[in-house]
This record gives structure tokens, C-alpha cells and sequence, in this order.
């Protein structure tokens, strides 16, 4: 093992890293404290490390003076006794050197069972330079809080925003004058349809899908199945794909438990409420709260459930292709939260899809596809309106497909603007 990781040390120095575009989010330098990054599979978490260490070489930090250690490389098979065999490794290849100085860059560490412990050495007696990663964000953040109590950053990687999208494609997210608009609105349905992990963008789309089902199925099988020891495989596979079918309607676990039940299936719910901890934890899916002013009431209601990106709704479900309204509500979901906005639903007598808040102030967006017909026009206004009376707000956005128009009504202006717009410059409108 030792002599492997040796190899594996040298090799990394020894080698170029792989090319990579910028991410939105930029890890910091020489903090003397644990920065983790936590998020889905394939979102670029490894290349994050690359952009951070191309960072360090550019400040003239010598590559003998940075580790970096893959541990989904299927060579290894480390269990919490063998991790002291990496400082001895890293020891005997370069014995003079300052350690104290050096950064130690650790890939999916959640992998080892006890890491959290081998961290705290490292950074109690070794060096404070100190980067992991991980994909499931329970396992991380509640044994970092425990065990290294309060020596961290924490970070939430997904895949790429819409302009980290067009900057991978070297796309000008400039919309202004017709070739731009047509070239930015084609990329911008293909982010719909198939969505942003970083790997699949120029691909075509039939090995798109391919890599999707296989992401997908990964998370499942390596993440929950195998990460939580699930007994009962099946249903942990059909509760999941039964959320992602319902997303942007509120998710009912009592529901989803009789229709586990009618179908001969023998669960309690308790389990399911479990199951859907793991879920959340592993980044299959995202739940919101219903908004309400009581902190209680919000934490008790019903959650609505998005995936993680759009390209896991068309790879799993064909029927997903077509029903462009909850692609459209989806997209939009994630791309707020990849901006780190805190986002709700609003359902009283009438609905909207978002409250975005923050602090005191609350900001209601609606996201429709289509403003064609006279009722959707009516019921998408209607439900922003009671919802920016209902948290005194003076404005409210209609995300939509691609139309644009300004309204004011009973000294609320309503923005309609299209996705694409919104999206390159979220902080105009919010």
C-alpha cells in the first residue's frame, strides 16, 4: 500500500493537470482552516481541487508541496487504520520538507470510514492546509461539526449555472443582437432538456442520456444502496423514481408509503422517512418547505421535491421531454439554489412556485414556460399578486420561456422576463 502510494504521490507531480474551466465558486488560500466541498456526483468537485492547486503553482507553491489524493481510485482499499500509511508515504518521498507548509488535497475521503478522526490529526499536528471533498453532504457536515468542531469552510458544488455552461461551450452570454440571441436561446434548451454536469456538454445526445442513466444509477447503487446498507433495494429505487415522477407538486411520504403498500410492498413509514434523509443527503433530490411566517409550521409542512439537474428527469423518464413545465419549474429551482438563495413555495387559496428569502425581505417568483393562453396568464399573475400581498412585497418575476413584459397592478410591478435573461443576470432582478 505504501509503495502504491508512493506511485500514486509521484505521478501526480510528475504530471500536468487536466485542463478546466473555471466554476462561479473559488476555494480560498491559506485560511489555516478544513475547507470541504460537498455535492452530486460528476459536478466538478475534483476539478474544483485542480483549479485551487493551478492556483497555488501560479503563488510559486513548489508541486512537492502539495498532495493530492484520489480516493475513488480503485487501486486502494483503505479503512481508517491504513490512512496514517499516506503522511508516511508522503514523508519518505520528500523527508526535508516543511509540512506545516504543504496542502493536502483528499477526493471523496467520505469513502474511508473514521476519516474524520485521520483530518484532525493532519490538521492538529501536520498542517492546516487542508481540502476535502465529498458527495454526500449528511455524512459530511455532521462528522466534520462533531469531530472537528468548527475548524472548517463548507461549500456546496452542483452542476454548472447556465453562464458556467456557455463559458465551458467559450459562448458569449451576450443576448444582444439577433445571431447572439439565437446561438445563446439554442445552448439555452439544450441546459433544459439535458442540464449541466460538465462532462456531457458536447456529446451527443443519445450518449448524453446514456451517461446520465449511469450517473443516476451510481448514485443509487454506490451512495445509497451500498453508503447506507439499504435491505430492501427495490423500494428504495421506486421511492425515489415515484419523487422525481411528482416533482413541483408537494410531496406526501404518507402518499407515496399506500402506494407502496397497494402494490404488496411492506414498508414502514418510518423507513421511508429515512430513505428520504439519504436522498436529500446524497443529492438525488431537493426538497423545499411550504412558506409560512411560523419557523415551526415551515419545518412541519409538506416539502415539494426538484432533482438535482434536469438531465436525471429526461434520462430517467421519457415523458419528462415533453412536459416542458416542470423541466422549465425544475431549472429554475436549481439555478436559485446554485446562487444560495433560500427558496420556498407559496400555496394559500392560490399558488406560487418561489419565495425567495431573504432576511426580513421576500421576493416571489413564479416560473411558466408559456404566457399564451388567457387562463395560464391569469392563474400565473393571480397566484404572484396574492403571494406579494400576503409577504408585503412591492414586486414580484414571471420566469417564462421567451417572453417579456412589464405590468403593474395594484402597486405591485411584475416583471415577466424569459429564463434565459434571468439567468445570466439573476442579481438585476432579484
Amino acid at each position: 500500500m505504501k509503495e502504491l502510494l508512493k506511485t500514486v504521490i509521484k505521478d501526480f507531480h510528475n504530471s500536468e493537470l487536466k485542463p478546466s474551466h473555471s466554476r462561479i465558486i473559488k476555494l480560498p488560500l491559506n485560511t489555516k482552516t478544513i475547507i470541504s466541498v460537498i455535492g452530486v456526483r460528476r459536478a466538478g468537485k475534483t476539478f474544483l481541487l485542480y483549479d485551487t492547486i493551478k492556483a497555488l503553482l501560479k503563488k510559486q507553491v513548489p508541486v512537492e508541496r502539495i498532495l493530492f489524493l484520489n480516493f475513488e481510485d480503485e487501486r486502494f482499499h483503505f479503512e481508517a487504520k491504513d490512512l496514517d500509511l499516506v503522511l508516511q508515504a508522503y514523508y519518505e518521498l520528500y523527508p526535508e520538507q516543511s509540512y506545516k507548509d504543504c496542502y493536502f488535497f483528499f477526493d471523496e475521503i467520505q469513502n474511508v470510514t473514521g476519516w474524520e478522526k485521520f483530518i484532525r490529526r493532519v490538521f492538529d499536528t501536520v498542517s492546516q492546509n487542508i481540502y476535502i471533498t465529498g458527495s454526500n453532504s449528511k455524512l459530511l457536515s455532521s462528522e466534520i461539526a462533531t469531530s472537528l468542531r468548527g475548524r472548517t469552510i463548507s461549500y456546496t458544488l452542483y452542476p454548472l449555472t447556465f453562464r458556467e455552461y456557455l463559458n465551458f461551450l467559450d459562448v458569449s452570454p451576450s443576448y444582444y443582437g439577433t445571431r447572439q440571441k439565437v446561438n445563446i436561446f439554442k445552448w439555452y434548451k439544450q441546459f433544459l432538456h439535458f442540464g449541466g454536469f460538465p462532462e456531457l456538454l458536447e456529446l451527443p445526445d443519445d450518449i448524453k442520456i446514456k451517461r446520465l442513466q449511469n450517473y443516476f444509477d451510481t448514485i443509487i447503487y454506490k451512495d445509497l444502496i451500498e453508503r447506507y446498507e439499504i435491505s430492501n433495494p427495490v423500494i428504495l429505487k421506486f421511492f425515489l423514481k415515484k419523487i422525481l415522477v411528482q416533482i413541483t407538486k408537494p410531496l406526501s411520504v404518507n402518499k407515496l408509503y399506500n402506494d407502496l403498500k397497494s402494490q404488496g410492498y411492506k414498508i414502514s413509514n418510518n423507513v421511508l422517512y429515512e430513505y428520504l434523509d439519504y436522498i436529500q443527503a446524497t443529492f438525488a433530490a431537493l426538497l423545499i418547505p411550504k412558506f409560512d411566517f411560523s419557523e415551526i409550521k415551515q419545518h412541519k409542512s409538506e416539502k415539494k421535491a426538484y432533482a438535482i439537474d434536469n438531465g436525471f428527469l429526461t434520462a430517467t423518464n421519457y415523458s419528462f421531454s415533453k412536459n416542458l413545465g416542470a423541466l422549465f419549474e425544475n431549472m429554475i429551482a436549481t439555478e436559485l439554489l446554485k446562487a444560495e438563495k433560500e427558496i420556498l413555495y407559496f400555496k394559500k387559496n392560490t399558488e406560487c412556485d418561489f419565495i425567495i428569502k431573504d432576511g426580513a425581505n421576500h421576493y416571489p417568483v413564479q416560473a411558466s414556460y408559456e404566457m399564451d393562453s388567457a387562463d395560464t396568464r391569469e392563474r400565473e399573475i393571480k397566484g404572484l399578486m396574492n403571494a406579494c400581498k400576503y409577504v408585503n412585497a412591492d414586486k414580484g418575476i414571471i420566469i417564462t420561456n421567451d417572453y417579456e413584459e412589464l405590468i403593474k397592478a395594484e402597486n405591485i410591478e411584475i416583471q415577466i422576463v424569459p429564463a434565459y435573461k434571468f439567468m445570466l443576470n439573476m442579481d438585476d432582478y432579484l
